[in-house]
């Protein structure tokens, strides 16, 4: 693991059956970066996230935080150690009110730290005004809120962010990326899947793209903005 690194892939390997997901991909996180994983439909992006939350196990490989490996420990000691987990689709829990959602973010803390929930909903003002509200009557964007919002709830050093722009209106995609900013700026480190790759590199200090289970490029944001291929596999664009 480099000297500067919170968080390392080394040579992970996660298969479905027999067939092979996550074909020996290794990559790094710094405390206080925020690192894009890039990669259409299929190429194991949400895969590589829920193996490193343990709700998927490793065939083979590790996966590092500061310095402990985490592929041998249950998921919810994930949690406490400071990994938080956004899932792509939300998943929050719609006959339950927006605060009873934030608050099940803080389980793995003994109480309930209020000063998190007070900076919740000042990143996100629509989740304060909707609290008593069903969390399953909120727009697609506000659930995404939520959904970002209770992972906050315990206090993480490093979040996974699995596609926050899916499925969401562009203004709120925009209002979306501008609080993951913010989050980042409070010391907590991002680890981001996305397939929207433009949004995610103008967002992120570092990007790997991922192809069939496999890391194909890898690079700065300006690298990977700047090139050639990225331009006309992911954002568009047509080579001349």
């Amino acid at each position: 693991m480099s000297n500067d690194a919170l968080f390392e892939i080394k040579d992970l390997e996660v298969s479905y059956g027999s067939i092979a997901a996550i074909k020996g991909i290794s990559l790094e996180v710094r405390k206080g970066e925020i690192v894009t994983i890039l990669g259409a439909n299929g190429a194991g992006k949400t895969t590589t996230m829920r193996t490193i939350s343990q709700l998927l196990k490793a065939k083979s490989g590790s996966i590092t935080f500061k310095g402990q490996e985490l592929t041998q420990l249950p998921a919810h000691k994930i949690v406490q150690l400071g990994i938080s987990h956004s899932p792509e689709g939300r998943r929050v829990f719609g006959i339950l009110t927006v605060e009873e959602n934030l608050m099940l973010g803080a389980f793995s803390r003994s109480k309930m730290n209020k000063e998190t929930l007070k900076w919740v909903y000042e990143l996100f003002p629509r989740l304060e005004e909707r609290r008593k509200q069903l969390a399953g009557t909120l727009s697609g964007g506000e659930q995404q809120m939520l959904a970002i919002g209770r992972s906050l709830m315990s206090d993480p050093e490093m979040l996974l962010l699995d596609e926050p722009s899916l499925g969401i209106a562009p203004i709120l995609v925009k209002a979306i990326y501008e609080q993951i900013k913010e989050i980042a700026k409070r010391d907590v480190t991002v680890l981001l899947v996305e397939q929207n790759a433009k949004a995610a590199l103008k967002l992120a200090d570092r990007g790997y793209v991922l192809e069939v289970g496999k890391i194909v490029f890898s690079g700065t944001s300006a690298e990977l903005l700047s090139s050639p291929k990225i331009q006309e596999a992911y954002l568009g664009k047509k080579r001349h």
